[in-house]
């Protein structure tokens, strides 16, 4: 792999480690995640990063759909154990849509979103648990433009009051910074292309 190429699977590294170890979930074999972890930089060597914006442009959020997004999974699943495939299956999709997902510069707010019951459903720890990046989206423009104190602050000021205490409990699992260096990572290599 290139010198980029085992950056981004540093980054990777710690964050699979920090996602398995906060779900108590045992670390897949570290042959799967070296696969997975290489397949995903050669589909980001071939597919190229998302286009960077101008200073001006302000982007649009993106989504990728399941079709659009599962051929992808399986590309960088190929050669997974299947015991391994199982564990990564969540973790490997919200990694592709990380890196594949455009840029925008306006956060879409869905970490404070009221759902019907009045819950705030990326305020729940068991929730974010299972997310790679914590409580903001994949592709927040946050984890770029704010630094970490920034980030804990804006996030303090719009939390639901009597959830501010877990927050601050488990800070690790709703602002990863292992997510934030891999956005910070890629988003630097979008402009410089890889």
């Amino acid at each position: 792999m290139t010198p980029a190429g085992n950056a981004f699977a540093q980054f990777t590294e710690a964050i699979l480690t920090r996602y398995f170890a906060q779900n108590a979930a045992p670390l897949p074999p570290l042959a799967d995640r070296t696969v997975f972890v290489a397949q995903l930089w050669a589909l980001i060597a071939e597919r190229g990063l998302p286009k960077p914006l101008g200073p001006a442009e302000r982007g649009e959020p993106g989504e990728m759909s399941d079709e659009e997004v599962n051929p992808l999974l399986e590309r960088v699943l190929a050669g997974v154990t299947p015991a391994g495939r199982a564990a990564l299956a969540g973790p490997a999709k919200q990694l592709v849509k990380a890196c594949f997902y455009p840029e925008f510069k306006t956060c879409r707010d869905s970490f404070r979103e009221i759902a019907a019951d009045g819950t705030c459903r990326r305020q729940q720890l068991e929730r974010v648990r299972g997310r790679v990046s914590g409580t903001h989206c994949v592709d927040c423009p946050h984890w770029v433009a704010l630094t970490p104190e920034q980030h804990m602050r804006f996030l303090t000021r719009n939390w639901r009051p009597e959830g501010l205490a877990e927050l601050a409990a488990h800070r690790e699992v709703f602002l990863p910074e292992d997510f934030r260096a891999l956005r910070r990572y890629l988003h630097g290599l979008a402009r410089v292309g890889i």
